[in-house]
């Protein structure tokens, strides 16, 4: 009787061991977070071009078109909430929840590996088209975080139908947006009026395009 429960003391050791082994090192979706510099309530708008010659997440829009910082903070921590340092920045991206945003090469990559704190960012203009209202879903190896439901930032383009160049096709989208209803897509500075200020955004993105 001894004999079995020493033995099954040991098993339990192994098994509890062999599980702190498997998620040391190990990114953990939700012991991770990943956090938007502004905090207020409102959504951000990052206008990008495919070229990365639009706008820097620190240089977002507020409706109203006013200026807010959307830079994007994660921290990303093991299963034992230990933070995890020079984590590939090619494993860690952003996505619309709705697949809007269409960046070049597939993804919306990290600016760096994550440093001894285990922290990465998103500040840099992205290299990307289209347009997305949805939230925004940070990534790592693939699966969303779970620890919240994305962040509330948009993105729009001069590159509206996404496909990598800016071009008169995307230039006939958006004189319609300019003489018809209103839509999120032209509105490059977000201040809720499609108008002479975004033709400037338009004009100064023609031929811009994927590397």
């Amino acid at each position: 009787m001894l004999l079995r429960k020493i033995m099954g003391l040991a098993v339990c050791a192994m098994i509890i061991g062999s599980a702190a082994f498997a998620v040391a090192g190990v990114p953990d979706l939700q012991q991770s977070t990943a956090v938007r510099a502004y905090g207020g309530v409102e959504t951000t708008s990052v206008y990008s071009l495919p070229n990365g010659g639009g706008r820097a997440f620190t240089a977002a829009f507020l409706p109203g078109g006013l200026a807010a910082d959307a830079t994007v903070t994660l921290t990303l921590r093991d299963g034992l909430g230990v933070p995890i340092a020079g984590f590939p920045f090619q494993d860690m991206w952003i996505e619309s929840a709705d697949g809007g945003l269409q960046a070049c090469g597939g993804n919306a990559t990290a600016n760096q590996n994550t440093d001894v704190n285990g922290v990465t960012f998103w500040t840099n203009p992205l290299f990307a088209g289209d347009q997305s209202a949805a939230l925004t879903l940070v990534m790592v190896s693939g699966d969303p975080l779970t620890s919240n439901s994305g962040l509330l930032i948009s993105f729009n383009s001069a590159d509206i139908n996404g496909d990598g160049v800016v071009n008169l096709s995307d230039g006939g989208f958006f004189t319609q947006d300019l003489f018809g209803a209103y839509s999120y897509r032209s509105d490059f500075n977000y201040d809720g009026v499609i108008n002479v200020s975004d033709a400037g955004f338009m004009s100064n993105g023609i031929g811009a395009a994927c590397p």
